[in-house]
């Protein structure tokens, strides 16, 4: 089964190289994929796969199979990152698809359509759907904010609009891929990735003539300055096991280089690998904001929104997937168990399911940078989309053992609890 597998993949090479040169050169933000979804949409179309659900806005998914066995999910993100400067950033969003999500939607594509071109799940019990998620990178908030108040999202991101609504609810077992970025290695095994939580802390000063009547104004800029200082010196307090980050940027400076400023907005996420230190820090945060304005006499407004969870990887999963990854790269060239601070809605689906993230390489530059570029295509669309076939093929041979893997799941939290989770 899987030399057929392999086969088929190698036959539609080229037109799996020509859908991900496709989509990477016409990147779009999240909830706005609309031209994305045609694309991948029409290559499925075209191989007798149809679009079976749609779901907030540019969200939708497709299944083969019989339905008599375990549900493997596929997930694959469709959306892009403002990236200024970068070569095929879109000229009016600076969208660009230096996150490499323009691979995710490629490798899955292909795995999808050589499982059902090769026949190998003819002799096989179960279904493989593929989920294709909108909006993983949480930005262009004032857009989104302005679907749930039109009630066409509730949450920021695509899968937790996905996991809220249980669009995931009937699968065993979830797989993915993500770029690395430039690195030495080709593949990355069970690596964790870092929780985060959004805030946007707004100071709040008093305007006044900044040359004659200085002393009448209340300047925000120092109140966030006082701030900003005092964040440099929590730093020392930050546990090196947690891979703390506290990082952001100011969306609002002040109103006129003549006036006190009278407001100013900083954005932020405070991020680490342990959930609890996410929650101590903050508040500590929301406490020195409060502090660092009151010493100057200003007034401080935080609004808060949720991020993700850190993702916690399944190890009977990745056993499955390692044997494969073993056919294209030897140990030396994986990276086993990165713990890694980057963050992904994909994070919050493993608080209820088994899922794996399998790291690829085929990539040069900087991830959300101007550099970023595709390198070897086989390595990034060719041998991934074969090692997610493969896998596929495994566990649905191995029906007991896929099964056995989602009962014993240790899940987390109920769904209860995460949708109360996303409201505060």
């Amino acid at each position: 089964m899987k030399e057929r597998i392999k086969q088929t993949i190698r036959e539609m090479e080229q037109e799996i190289i020509e859908l991900g040169e496709d989509l990477f050169s016409h990147p779009e933000l999240g909830f706005k994929e609309f031209e994305s979804k045609k694309k991948i949409m029409a290559a499925l179309e075209k191989n007798g796969i149809h679009v079976e659900k749609e779901y907030f806005e540019t969200g939708f998914e497709v299944s083969i199979g019989n339905g008599n066995g375990p549900v493997i999910g596929l997930i694959a993100e469709l959306d892009a990152i403002v990236t200024q400067g970068h070569p095929q950033a879109d000229p009016n969003t600076q969208a660009a698809h230096s996150c490499g999500h323009s691979v995710q939607g490629t490798v899955m594509c292909a795995a999808l359509i050589a499982l059902k071109r090769s026949g190998v799940l003819d002799a096989l019990d179960g279904t493989v759907k593929v989920f294709f998620t909108p909006a993983e990178e949480f930005c262009d908030m004032e857009y989104r904010q302005q679907l749930v108040e039109q009630g066409k999202i509730e949450y920021y991101s695509g899968k937790e609009n996905m996991l809220a609504a249980g669009v995931f609810d009937d699968c065993d077992v979830l797989l993915s891929v993500h770029v690395m970025g430039e690195s030495k290695y080709d593949y990355s095994v069970n690596s964790t990735l870092a929780g985060f939580t959004f805030k946007r802390i707004t100071f709040l000063g008093k305007a006044a003539h900044a040359a004659v009547i200085p002393h009448l104004g209340v300047n925000a800029l120092n109140a966030f300055t006082l701030f900003q200082s005092a964040v440099g010196m929590l730093r020392e307090t930050f546990v090196d096991e947690d891979k703390v980050r506290i990082h952001g940027m100011v969306t609002e400076g002040g109103q006129s280089v003549n006036s006190i400023p009278a407001q100013v907005t900083y954005e932020c996420y405070v991020r680490s690998v342990n959930p609890t230190t996410i929650q101590t820090l903050d508040k500590q945060l929301e406490k020195t904001a409060y502090h660092c304005a009151a010493a100057l006499n200003a007034e401080v407004k935080i609004e808060n929104i949720p991020g993700y969870y850190p993702l916690v990887q399944s190890g009977p999963v990745n056993d499955r997937v390692l044997a494969n990854v073993l056919d294209y790269a030897t140990h030396d060239k994986i990276y086993f168990n990165e713990v890694s601070m980057a963050a992904g809605d994909i994070g919050d689906i493993s608080l209820f399911k088994p899922i794996i993230q399998l790291g690829i390489g085929g990539t040069v530059g900087r991830v959300h940078g101007d550099s970023f570029r595709i390198s070897d295509t086989s390595k990034v669309y060719i041998e991934p989309a074969m090692i997610m076939a493969q896998t596929v093929i495994d566990l649905l041979v191995d029906s007991e053992g896929t099964k056995r893997i989602a009962e014993e799941y240790p899940i987390t939290m109920t769904k209860e609890e995460y949708i109360d989770s996303l409201k505060h």
